[in-house]
């Protein structure tokens, strides 16, 4: 599979972009068990046409995670431009590796983006949502995607024509989430539009499925089913960055790994932590790692007062104990893989 230059091979895992998740730290983690592409957080395009210091930081990306996409999302069509421009000269900006391609978020259901016509908001108005894709392709060198999904609410599935139209105007790869807006993150996702999208004669682009993948043999049924080009995990690595290695596993063996023991969860925990110390300072890079350090432990027996200990201190030496005693007190306890949400 490939996007402009970029040759991923059969059959990649990407990391979705996700906001308060995806950063340096968790992405070169994740690179480094297996995910082929990763991206930035959501990047608003008025914040960096603002030249806002904390938009510009979302562009900073390293070259140990390359490849990365950097994801702009926004409804101003002069902004998102603006934007764009400054994505492809990330490096130039933000420092670092700078981007490999240009992700436009027009699938982030949450109300505070899509309730002002950006991210999902804008399968509402899809000539606007084709123009605006059409405005970025023209003002940039790198390529550009798009994330979407599959239409605003059940009565308004426009994904395969929609496709088509965003194709039209010069993206090289689209990534599409099998719900509705309406749903957000709730029910199953429909695999089956995605299907139709990548089956339709007239796509040439690289159709790229998100949603609900969990394990190997969903990935797999996915890939064999529905055809498409690449599969984004999103939320079901929250806490479980181990999940490309294990879905890479099962794709190129047909057998399982077994899951993590609880020693092994704590080798990674350590490695995310001191990433996130290097890359942030410690004061930020504490903060930031606490949404993600109790959830590696997530349905440990009696964890809470441990939990409490990991997500309150503000001493990396303490936290780094704390670490070696969950360790050394749980040790050979089973935990099959578990994560934040229910998918």
């Amino acid at each position: 599979m490939r996007i402009g230059d970029l040759d991923f091979g059969a059959k990649p895992l990407f990391l979705a972009p996700m906001e308060d998740v995806t950063d340096v730290s968790f992405r070169v983690l994740c690179k480094e068990q297996g995910a082929a592409m990763v991206y930035t957080e959501f990047v608003p395009s008025d914040g960096l046409v603002r030249d806002a210091d904390k938009a510009i930081a979302k562009m900073r990306t390293l070259p140990e995670e390359a490849p990365v996409g950097i994801q702009i999302y926004g409804h101003i069509p002069e902004s998102m431009v603006e934007a764009a421009k400054m994505a492809d000269r990330a490096a130039e900006i933000a420092g670092g590796h700078g981007a490999d391609l240009i992700d436009i978020n027009f699938g982030c259901p949450v109300s505070k983006i899509a309730g002002r016509g950006a991210g999902s908001g804008m399968m509402r108005e899809p000539d606007k949502m084709v123009a605006i894709t059409k405005a970025v392709v023209e003002a940039v060198g790198k390529p550009v995607t798009v994330k979407t999904r599959l239409g605003w609410d059940d009565n308004t599935k426009i994904i395969v024509e929609l496709a088509e139209r965003l194709q039209d105007v010069g993206i090289q790869a689209i990534t599409i989430h099998g719900r509705t807006r309406q749903q957000m993150y709730k029910g199953e996702a429909d695999w089956t539009l995605i299907g139709e999208v990548k089956n339709n004669p007239r796509m040439h682009i690289p159709v790229i499925g998100n949603g609900d993948i969990t394990s190997g043999p969903k990935a797999k049924e996915a890939f064999d089913r529905y055809g498409v080009d690449a599969i984004m995990i999103g939320r079901a690595s929250f806490g479980h960055p181990w999940i490309f290695r294990e879905i890479r596993h099962f794709l190129d063996t047909g057998e399982p790994l077994p899951p993590l023991s609880v020693e092994e969860r704590v080798k990674l925990a350590k490695r995310h932590f001191e990433l996130s110390l290097s890359y942030k300072g410690e004061r930020r890079g504490i903060y930031e790692m606490r949404r993600h350090l109790s959830c590696y432990f997530k349905g440990l027996p009696e964890f809470k007062p441990t939990r409490m200990k990991l997500v309150t201190s503000t001493d990396p030496d303490e936290i780094r104990a704390t670490l070696d005693e969950i360790a050394v007190r749980w040790a050979g306890v089973p935990l099959e893989t578990t994560n934040v949400y229910d998918i």
